[in-house]
């Protein structure tokens, strides 16, 4: 048997493993998960999480190990489904932007419901999750953020004014003060410092 015939055997074999359908599976559902994960927008989520962070952080009494982190987590995944459920109801409009037109949804690897649906399993989850960690008030601000990220933000000025990242800011400065009451089970200055701090800079850097 010659050399360029045991290559072509090798290759051949190469071949039916690279499309062998048990290694297909695997590498579909990884591409899947990076997809749901791209509609979550996980710098923003992660700005989010560091903003709370520094809110319970300055607080007069910390929460334990565990309940930071199930705070941290439910503030992970409320910022995460308002990414989601802003990518659902953008699908449209970010078809046609050049910016915006390689997203899962306007490329058809994730469809508008299933956007939809996790967005909407994301939201409760982490408010649920919050709820029952820390306080209501703090479960009830992130659902307050999360709706205004997605209805007066996203639904409402985004297509109605140039000024909308302006005005839809005060969703982005709203976790240090969610983180805050998480830990303290009530609003103070400080957080509402924080607050106005962060919008004031993104009004400065929406100009």
């Amino acid at each position: 048997m010659s050399v360029k015939s045991i290559a072509a055997q090798l290759e051949e074999r190469r071949g039916r493993f690279a499309s062998s359908p048990h290694l297909a599976r695997p590498q579909a559902g990884h591409r899947r998960a990076s997809d749901f994960a791209a509609l979550t927008k996980p710098r923003v989520m992660m700005l989010a999480v560091f903003t709370a962070l520094v809110g319970m952080s300055i607080a007069p009494t910390r929460p334990d190990v565990l309940t930071t982190l199930a705070a941290v987590l439910a503030i992970a995944a409320g910022a995460g489904s308002a990414g989601v459920l802003n990518m659902w109801y953008d699908a449209d409009i970010d078809a046609v932007m050049s910016r915006t037109a390689m997203r899962p949804i306007p490329l058809g690897k994730i469809s508008r419901l299933e956007a939809l649906v996790v967005g909407l399993v994301l939201g409760g989850l982490a408010v649920v999750v919050l709820a029952l960690a820390t306080n209501l008030m703090a479960a009830a601000l992130l659902a307050g953020t999360v709706l205004f990220y997605v209805v007066v933000y996203t639904a409402w000025l985004k297509r109605t004014t140039p000024h909308n990242i302006v005005i839809g800011g005060a969703a982005g400065a709203l976790p240090p003060v969610v983180g805050w009451v998480a830990a303290t089970g009530q609003i103070g200055l400080e957080p509402l410092t924080l607050l106005l701090i962060i919008f004031g800079r993104r009004r400065i850097s929406g100009r």
